[in-house]
């Protein structure tokens, strides 16, 4: 059994801290709202964002960070991206030489264009930090619903130390040493899954969600492959695997805000509905800044960042991609020569 404790009682970090206790861990959940904490202490239950799924009487609910950090044998930190990094900054100095930290939010800082968990490096740089990720909706994981995910880490034995902790009957977890790679797919998804939504509330039909996740997840494999990730995870969970449920699922945050705006309303009637944060809005603008920075094309990425900030018509950004010049499907591919 090992001492975990969780940053952030959101419907993630909460289906995650409910999971680890029922693998038998003690866990300690961390929340910076104390209106939160004294309800889940209450309730047992986060009613607002993850309904009927029970909080056990004895995991224990705190506004304590330095409670829930110090002497951990490892941390999940699951705060939206936007305060990641000002949390970890609040952590370190309670986190010992050599702590785990397992990030399991997506995102990209807009600034800096670093990814979660180099932002948690920065602030936190005696931290051993890991990443968890895949197609796992919070509600779907907290009603023990079979799924799996992937862990990065730098060494082996860390990515299997954690996948030791988090695997279950229900809870299928493999190890990458591309951390990298596995942070691009979940934070990029996250900007397709809007543009999927946003065709969702447009009216249109299968054939357009299939294009924008096939051709979605070619523009975050260029990206990814171009920044150092390997192309192999662009196939995985992590990439491919995360995209389909991200586009496609109810749960997904991103996509119901996409639909939102398809219906008409604006980036922040959409946002203020959803009533959570949305990553995509948030990852949007960087991605755009890495494809330049790059050099790689992302045209999807590209019309979401009009429609989101500069007040383009999501049925124009639709008729834009379709008529972009004409070119081949693959450029690896080859036309046989012609014989003699």
């Amino acid at each position: 059994m090992a001492n975990a404790g969780v940053i952030g009682a959101g419907s993630w970090g909460t289906a995650l801290s409910v999971l680890l206790h029922k693998n038998g861990h003690q866990v300690t959940v961390w929340s910076i709202d104390e209106n939160e904490v004294k309800m889940l202490n209450e309730k047992r239950e986060h009613e607002s964002k993850l309904p009927g799924v029970k909080i056990p009487q004895d995991m224990v609910i705190t506004g304590d960070l330095e409670e829930t950090v110090r002497g951990r044998d490892f941390l999940v930190m699951a705060v939206p991206s936007p305060f990641t990094r000002t949390t970890a900054r609040k952590m370190k100095p309670y986190v010992a030489e050599g702590q785990i930290i397992v990030d399991v939010a997506k995102g990209i800082e807009e600034d800096t264009l670093l990814t979660l968990s180099r932002q948690i490096e920065e602030e936190i740089p005696q931290a051993d930090v890991a990443v968890l990720s895949g197609p796992s909706h919070a509600e779907e994981v907290g009603r023990g619903l079979p799924t799996t995910c992937v862990i990065g880490a730098k060494t082996k034995e860390t990515a299997e130390y954690l996948q030791s902790m988090f695997i279950s009957n229900v809870f299928r977890v493999y190890t990458s040493p591309d951390v990298l790679g596995i942070e691009l797919g979940g934070s990029l998804k996250n900007v397709i899954a809007l543009a999927a939504g946003i065709a969702d509330g447009l009216g249109y039909g299968d054939n357009t969600k299939a294009a924008l996740i096939t051709r979605g997840i070619a523009e975050i494999a260029r990206l990814g492959v171009k920044m150092g990730g390997k192309i192999e995870s662009f196939s995985g969970l992590t990439g491919i695997g995360d995209l389909i449920v991200t586009c496609a699922s109810v749960h997904s945050r991103n996509r119901k805000a996409g639909y939102l705006i398809g219906q008409g309303k604006s980036m922040q009637e959409a946002m203020d509905e959803v009533k959570m944060v949305v990553e995509g809005v948030y990852s949007a603008k960087a991605a755009a800044k890495l494809a330049k920075k790059y050099g790689v094309s992302m045209p999807i990425v590209e019309e979401v960042n009009e429609v989101l900030f500069e007040g383009k018509s999501p049925a124009q950004a639709v008729e834009d991609l379709m008529m972009r010049e004409l070119r081949s499907e693959n450029k690896g591919l080859r036309w046989e020569e012609p014989s003699v």
